[in-house]
């Protein structure tokens, strides 16, 4: 049977920016086809067992033919598997989608156009540039910058486009920048023209260079600007000093590494990134189940044995309900029992299961939770504590000291990473990295075996260290290293915002100099 290709557009480059109905299609594909100007963020949500094809085009260098790739779309199709061909921006915007399509309608396999975002216009709006705009530009038109200026007779319409007094967005044209401001200039447009050039536009990295349209190759080339990149020539262009947003964030141009699990970093890395951060993640920690079962199970066959059930972080909360649900149980098994919670992230884990937090202490570390349970315990009370299968002893202690029964279950343990992600370490070889985030004390101790203390002591120098609370800073110091940012709320939302403060305070020069 035929299977389906959609011609799929994944967005300028801001993962964010692709189509709901391109998305779930991209969750759904057996085959994904996809080219370099598509964030490679989007195939974390392609299914586990999916072929993933890369046919990517850089300036100057194909990876592989045209022609070769709809050969490769129509054979996927007729082998009857559901095809995502994932391309930059929208398929039908200077990105072949049209030929694709062709090839595949000649071949009899069906398809479908999902358009995207197109850079042309997405591009410009994060450099805070409309294409048009009342008074300034009526008319907006879209111009292939690649075109070869040896050809005998350029297809561009110089002539129109020189007298055209809307917005022209040329894309694909650094290489030939120069030959094609000469030709707007020998075609009528004025030399004052104001120009924007914007490299690697809608992502963390994005470059904007403005000028007028007889400068602008010159401070491009002294820029050393390098594709992708799009230049906006017209009035609009002016409207960037005032409108520029993207570029103004309070993290833009820093580049952040989040050490978390993989499980875990998805909130920290979102919020770094929203406040305009570069975010590498190098988790250091893997969660895997605990070595043994048997005490958890012997627990969760008579919860109505604990007066408290105690929870020290939000991966406890989630591993303890998924061995419940293993167990053919569910939240109605804790109906006597009260709930403590180490901090509101915890709390937030429990909430998901619709569960409340019946204890949460007003500082988020294990001290405090001791301190605050001990109002609420009478000697012989029995406490069960599901938390990691290695972990501090403060709390159990402290209970058992007062006289509380305490078991402890491990419901999970976080084994040590042994490897660098490939992505990150051009970022740790040069040195190039602004904040250093930890959540943990143990992301430190793992982070410190994954480079090397030396390493991490040269990468802590030039960065900005920061801690999410006492337990992580004092593992920091261990190793030689004092944090410049610890939060007052022992929290990722805390984390992020203290960060965001010191930068804003002058954090960027102090820490420089």
């Amino acid at each position: 049977m035929t299977g389906k290709v959609y011609l799929v557009g994944a967005g300028p480059g801001d993962a964010g920016l692709i189509t709901v109905k391109g998305l779930k299609l991209l969750s759904r594909a057996e085959v994904v086809i996809y080219d370099q100007l598509a964030n490679p963020e989007l195939l974390k949500v392609v299914r586990p067992g999916a072929e993933l094809i890369f046919v990517g085009k850089k300036a100057g260098a194909h990876s592989l033919p045209q022609e070769a790739i709809n050969e490769l779309l129509v054979t996927k199709g007729q082998q009857g598997f559901m095809v995502v061909r994932l391309k930059g921006g929208d398929p039908f915007v200077f990105g072949r989608g049209g030929e694709e399509a062709e090839a595949l309608a000649a071949a009899g396999v069906p398809f479908e156009v999902v358009p995207g975002v197109t850079s042309a216009i997405a591009v410009p709006a994060y450099a805070g540039i409309p294409v048009t705009h009342r008074g300034l530009a009526s008319a907006v038109t879209f111009v292939t910058g690649h075109e070869d200026p040896g050809k005998e007779e350029s297809a561009i319409p110089w002539n129109c486009l020189g007298k055209n007094p809307g917005t022209l967005v040329f894309l694909m044209g650094v290489k030939n920048l120069p030959e094609n401001c000469r030709r707007l200039l020998e075609a009528g447009r004025a030399p004052h023209t104001p120009v924007v050039l914007i490299q690697n536009g809608t992502l963390p990295e994005q470059r904007t260079i403005t000028g007028t349209l007889e400068d602008i190759a010159e401070q491009a080339r002294v820029a050393q600007v390098r594709s992708p990149a799009i230049l906006v020539v017209g009035e609009v262009a002016s409207l960037r000093e005032r409108l520029s947003w993207w570029e103004n964030r309070p993290l833009f141009g820093k580049i952040a590494v989040v050490t978390r699990t993989r499980e875990q970093a998805g909130v920290l890395s979102e919020l770094l990134a929203e406040a305009g951060a570069r975010v590498v993640e190098i988790p250091t920690l893997e969660l895997v189940p605990p070595d043994d079962y048997s005490p958890l199970d012997r627990a969760l066959g008579d919860l109505s044995r604990y007066h408290w059930l105690v929870f020290t972080s939000a991966n406890g909360v989630r591993a303890f309900i998924s061995r419940l649900f293993h167990r053919n149980l569910d939240v109605r098994a804790l109906g006597g029992v009260r709930l403590a919670a180490i901090g509101p992230a915890t709390a937030a884990a429990l909430n998901d299961f619709g569960l409340k937090a019946d204890l949460v202490p007003r500082r988020f570390v294990a001290e405090e939770l001791a301190q605050a349970l001990l109002p609420q315990l009478s000697p012989g009370a029995r406490v069960l504590l599901a938390r990691a299968q290695a972990a501090r002893e403060v709390l159990p202690q402290s209970l058992a000291q007062a006289g509380i029964q305490v078991e402890v279950v491990p419901v999970y343990q976080a084994r040590p990473v042994k490897n660098l992600p490939e992505e990150a370490r051009p970022f740790l070889e040069q040195n190039a990295v602004d904040i250093l985030t930890f959540a943990s004390s143990g992301t430190v101790q793992n982070f410190a075996a994954l480079v090397g203390k030396e390493k991490f002591q040269a990468l802590a120098r030039s960065a900005v260290v920061a801690a999410i609370g006492p337990i992580t800073a004092a593992a920091l110091r261990e190793y030689g290293i004092s944090p410049q940012v610890q939060p007052e709320e022992f929290t990722i939302p805390a984390l992020v915002s203290t960060i965001i403060d010191y930068f804003a305070q002058g954090g960027r020069e102090s820490h420089a100099s």
